[in-house]
């Protein structure tokens, strides 16, 4: 190519460019966070909103936006509001007490500034005390400057929560008090005599033996359940319940968010098959399946083809099955479809807890080669099977040595964690339905020339049931030092739950390219759920400078399980 070519190539590359600054429009919204009265279930209690509803008003843009978002606090208590998952400043994350932010004062104003530079469906919330399960959250919604890859006619956002009558401060003293407060689902001494005769005595006091050691049980599926949440879908309870409507032939777009504070939800549309485009705001390849379960914080956009002059109920029930949020996807308003039966109770095994099991066939990861068959083997290693990695990534990772503590806030280590990317989770497998895994998510544009991560770090989720203290690596948030992340580098974080929980883990600020074995096809997400007694790892490129959040996204557990990324 002579170089009169090259010059007009880039020259006609910087206009592209340039006209598409000169296109970039600037979206501006004004929200009002507020005290306010709520009535869900009949009765008419304090909370929060903004701009007097819940969910909050859905923020809409494109992808190159500028958006400025005021934000005025006429509410009695300091607010802040975070956009989960957006790439933005350090400094308008939105987090009190990083990066000079202390929050929004009452009766002061505050204005949010940034670049929009992605699309996708997110949602943004209070990040101050526990105002997000009192309504300070809502949706944000980016078109993409290059239309999406698939068709739809029109499309809906379902946000999903829980609402509690009681105030949230109450129900965290409740279970600090009693970690099963909230649980009716505990065994009792009628429970073994039925395992006695189902497994014979020994079997059944061995397993009521170990859960007693970790002073746990094996219900501990949900720390709040429907004993006092109430399931929401859009706002609306099950008795009134959310409506979307279509017309004959049209595909539908559902952006699915959880915006609860607790609770995980398993959503199927019995009779249709729901086709999976995007997770956490990035496009897949596409996945149909039945059921999918969305954890705290994550957001999936799904694709169905509703035949006419029926009706199909869009049924989202609580991981522990204490209760559903419930829509209708319909032809007509007044024409709803029947609700599901919910499914059995879970209950956990011991390999859930790390204490047995088998590898992830369908993932890179080879437990055959599991650091505990060979100690002197390098940690980095654990688990990956370096044949699916080509000549210039078979090297070892250095690991990060950080510091972990044991003692009475850490009630039970996992002895053998696996990689359970294809595992739909406790309550979901056998089902009969066809269940969304991490194992099905491959990101629709090739990620092979990804640089191999530089280093590793291994986060412990860790925790005392009993006691209801939640930490990383048994240490909590208070007494711990901030993560030294360098900028430019590429990063591995591998996490290991010894807790019987599923955490929905979320890093501000970069991505987190899970991976899944295929590394052509790493998909990216801003949360990831780490299954109780399981580990999973990601990849991150830290190309964001200043002081982020990294934390559990349970409400309740971020406190403790939380830590301050310093980048530089």
């Amino acid at each position: 190519m002579n170089l009169s070519k090259k010059l007009l190539i880039t020259t006609a590359f910087g206009l592209l460019l340039s006209s598409q600054c000169a296109f970039a429009e600037t979206r501006e919204y004004n929200l009002v966070v507020e005290n306010a009265k709520i009535s869900i279930n009949g009765r008419t209690l304090k909370g929060m909103n903004i701009n007097g509803q819940v969910p909050a008003p859905k923020l809409e843009f494109t992808e190159g936006d500028d958006a400025i978002i005021h934000v005025k606090n006429v509410s009695s208590e300091i607010t802040s509001l975070h956009w989960h998952g957006l790439l933005v400043p350090a400094e308008m994350d939105g987090v009190p007490g990083l990066n000079g932010f202390g929050g929004i004062k009452p009766g002061e104003s505050f204005t949010y500034k940034f670049h929009i530079r992605q699309s996708g469906t997110y949602w943004y919330h209070s990040h101050s005390g526990f105002q997000e399960q009192e309504g300070v959250f809502g949706a944000i919604i980016i078109e993409p400057k290059i239309k999406d890859p698939y068709e739809y006619d029109r499309e809906y956002v379902i946000s999903l929560s829980d609402w509690s009558d009681e105030k949230p401060s109450s129900v965290y003293r409740k279970i600090k008090l009693s970690s099963s407060y909230y649980n009716f689902k505990q065994r009792t001494v009628g429970d073994f005599f039925d395992e006695v005769k189902e497994k014979g005595f020994f079997e059944a006091f061995s397993e009521r033996k170990m859960w007693n050691e970790m002073k746990m049980t094996d219900r501990d599926i949900s720390d709040v359940s429907g004993y006092t949440y109430t399931y929401l879908m859009n706002g609306e309870n099950p008795a009134t319940g959310f409506k979307a409507l279509f017309k004959n032939g049209e595909k539908i777009r559902l952006r699915f968010i959880n915006s609860a504070a607790m609770t995980f939800f398993d959503v199927r549309i019995p009779g249709l098959k729901m086709t999976v485009v995007a997770a956490d705001g990035n496009n897949i390849q596409p996945v149909t399946i039945d059921e999918f379960r969305i954890g705290v914080a994550e957001t999936y956009d799904v694709i169905v083809e509703p035949e006419v002059n029926k009706a199909y109920s869009i049924f989202a029930q609580s991981i522990d099955r204490s209760g559903y949020a419930l829509g209708a996807l319909t032809f007509d308003e007044k024409v709803i479809a029947q609700t599901p039966q919910m499914d059995a109770f879970p209950i956990l095994t011991h390999a859930d807890m790390g204490m047995g099991g088998t590898s992830d066939n369908n993932s890179e990861h080879d437990m055959s080669t599991m650091e505990t068959q060979k100690p002197t083997m390098n940690h980095s290693m654990m688990g990956h099977d370096m044949s699916t990695m080509n000549s210039n990534q078979k090297k070892e990772i250095p690991i990060t040595k950080l510091e972990e503590s044991t003692g009475v806030q850490v009630d039970a280590v996992a002895m053998n964690p696996q990689y359970r990317l294809s595992d739909p989770g406790v309550g979901l497998r056998n089902n009969g339905r066809r269940v969304l895994t991490y194992a099905d998510l491959k990101s629709l544009t090739p990620t092979t020339n990804d640089k191999y991560p530089d280093r590793e770090i291994i986060l412990r989720l860790t925790g005392n049931m009993e006691r209801y203290m939640w930490s990383i690596n048994g240490i909590t948030y208070k007494d711990a030092k901030p993560l030294e992340f360098k900028y430019g580098e590429r990063l591995r974080i591998t996490y290991i739950n010894d807790t019987m929980m599923n955490h929905p883990m979320h890093l501000h600020g970069m991505w987190s390219d899970l991976e899944t074995g295929d590394d052509n096809y790493l998909p990216r997400k801003h949360t990831i759920v780490v299954q109780p007694g399981s580990k999973i790892s990601f990849r991150v490129n830290v190309d964001a400078k200043g002081s982020w959040a990294y934390h559990c996204h349970l409400l309740y557990h971020m406190t403790d399980m939380f830590r301050k990324v310093i980048v530089s």
